[in-house]
């Protein structure tokens, strides 16, 4: 009978992410033919094609994403057994926060497999936007927050997590196959201006959005207001307006309009952990396992 080599596995996961082999040698510290024999390996041994190959692009097949579930699972599991017998328990109390559309897409299976690992950690944790988060974390409510800013205006002593590529979004596929200049004049003929659905002030995507619609001379309305991730979301599919969304968090029947087609183009959002200074064994093993397993993620 044979086994499955977690490092494989490991190469699998960030390999379906980065969807490169230059990008995933880096990551691995391997050369592109290492990967590439890491792959082989385990095509072979699970007797079927896990990514479809072309000159520019690595793709999961369909056994590909059914191992990838498989994979993720069985990489959490071995991080918590090694941590039960190599590592000390750690016990403290967490104060943590997070924006609601990071914490509902990223954070529920990770924070639930920190606490199986950290069992003497209480864990307390909230949402909020990003400009209260901060406030509240100034006036020491809490110990770890994450925020999100534009890239290249970090906060002192935030530490970046990953970048989030913004996209405009709506409910209506056919927009897809328009020009944005088409979309706008159809859309302003019928409302007599542009509607959005955005989180209210200050929040980075409602930014990037009205900056990117004001430099491209829109006359944009904001319809509907929510903090919510499903709240704005529940919005744009009852058409009422257009949104800002990451990419990676475009809810189902909602579709991505691309700047190819003439969308004004957005910037990315970077997503960052700040955690208070007097830190403790217990914040700093959250602040590891948060960036661990968001590496593998992306």
């Amino acid at each position: 009978m044979n086994d499955v080599d977690i490092g494989l596995l490991r190469t699998f996961l960030i390999l379906s992410d980065t969807q490169s082999f230059t990008q995933t040698a880096k990551r691995v510290c391997r050369s592109q033919s290492a990967v590439s024999m890491q792959i082989a390996k385990l095509e072979e041994l699970l007797d079927c094609t896990l990514f479809v190959r072309d000159k520019r692009n690595v793709k999961l097949t369909i056994d590909g994403e059914r191992l990838r579930n498989h994979a993720t699972k069985i990489i959490s599991l071995s991080e918590e057994l090694i941590n039960q017998f190599t590592e000390e328990e750690v016990v403290g109390n967490i104060n943590f926060a997070s924006p609601e559309d990071f914490a509902t897409n990223y954070l529920p299976d990770i924070l639930a497999d920190f606490v199986k690992s950290q069992p003497k950690i209480t864990l307390n944790v909230n949402c909020d936007l990003t400009l209260n988060l901060i406030k509240d974390f100034e006036n020491k409510k809490y110990d770890l927050i994450v925020i999100k800013q534009e890239p290249g205006r970090a906060i002192k002593d935030a530490k970046p997590l990953l970048r989030e590529e913004l996209v405009w979004v709506g409910q209506d596929p056919n927009i897809q196959q328009m020009t944005f200049l088409k979309t706008r004049k159809k859309v302003e003929k019928k409302f007599g201006y542009f509607p959005l659905v955005l989180s209210p002030a200050p929040c980075v995507y409602r930014k990037e959005a009205l900056e990117a619609l004001d430099k491209a001379g829109v006359n944009w309305k904001v319809v509907y207001t929510s903090p919510s991730f499903a709240g704005a979301t529940a919005a744009v599919k009852a058409g009422l307006g257009f949104t800002v969304f990451p990419r990676q968090m475009i809810p189902q029947n909602l579709v991505a309009y691309e700047s190819s087609r003439g969308w004004p183009k957005l910037k990315n959002a970077e997503i960052c952990l700040l955690a208070k200074q007097e830190s403790s064994s217990a914040i700093e093993s959250l602040i590891d396992f948060i960036n661990e397993r968001i590496s593998i993620i992306h």
